[in-house]
């Protein structure tokens, strides 16, 4: 019988061992040889996933990313545009 208590405590279970390094599916199969039901099992795991999904802190700006080409000395190489490149920038200007 599946008992809002014994999903509130698969769900700890499963937060607690994500945590610690564990593997769904191996906590899923752990859950199994103890004699919980899939269903129940699925059902806990969509929760806990939920619930971590929510304590996740939302990103305010979007980061941005910045490539550099750098020489044996760690110094930055600039490298200039070709030819194509500038042709298009100056057309759609």
């Amino acid at each position: 019988m599946e008992t809002v208590g014994s999903l509130r405590q698969i769900v700890d279970y499963i937060k607690k061992n994500l945590s610690k390094g564990y593997t769904i599916d191996s906590l899923k199969w752990a859950l199994i040889n103890q004699g919980y039901s899939r269903s129940l099992i699925l059902k806990a795991i969509d929760v806990a996933n939920k619930e971590l999904a929510e304590q996740i802190p939302k990103l305010k700006e979007k980061p941005t990313i910045r490539y550099e080409i750098i020489d044996e000395h760690n110094n930055p190489i600039t490298i200039k545009k070709p030819f194509w490149k500038k042709l298009f920038e100056s057309l759609f200007r």
